[in-house]
């Protein structure tokens, strides 16, 4: 026979929703989201390097939004959580505000990022399965 175990909570312990946690000694609450501790300063923000190399403003956006679409369908067709494939996103446009799209092919990025966000979010994907399905994405464009 086990025994059961009982848990008994104080009532200082249960608190309203949106009056915070205790941790510690402290109460922390509230989640700001400001752009004032960007990781990037205002001129990197305003210059990329692929603007350095001469590609168009729009240009870039436009490789920015397929990059991020690939990963999506290629996060989908290895059945990746949403959260890694956020997270391949957000590697491959970090990526890009360093380096430029003139230098650096697109394609391949997005391949690596998948690859990367699959393993720090544990869900870990072999990297022929990456270069299979983005292979299957990029012939099988075609025939939509």
């Amino acid at each position: 026979m086990q025994p059961t175990i009982e848990y008994v909570m104080a009532a200082e312990d249960l608190r309203i929703p949106g009056e915070g946690i205790l941790i510690g000694d402290k109460i922390y609450s509230g989640v700001t989201l400001t752009l004032d501790n960007c990781l990037l300063p205002p001129e990197r923000l305003q210059q990329s390097p692929s603007a350095e190399h001469g590609l168009s403003a729009d240009t870039e956006e436009q490789l920015r939004m397929r990059g991020c679409e690939l990963i999506q369908a290629a996060g989908i067709l290895l059945r990746l959580p949403q959260v890694a494939m956020a997270t391949g996103q957000i590697l491959f446009q970090r990526f890009y505000y360093c380096k430029s799209f003139v230098r650096h092919c697109a394609e391949m990025v997005a391949m690596a990022c998948v690859h990367l966000a699959s393993k720090i979010e544990e869900e870990p994907r072999r990297v022929r399965d990456v270069l299979n399905v983005f292979y299957h994405l990029k012939h099988s464009k075609g025939k939509r």
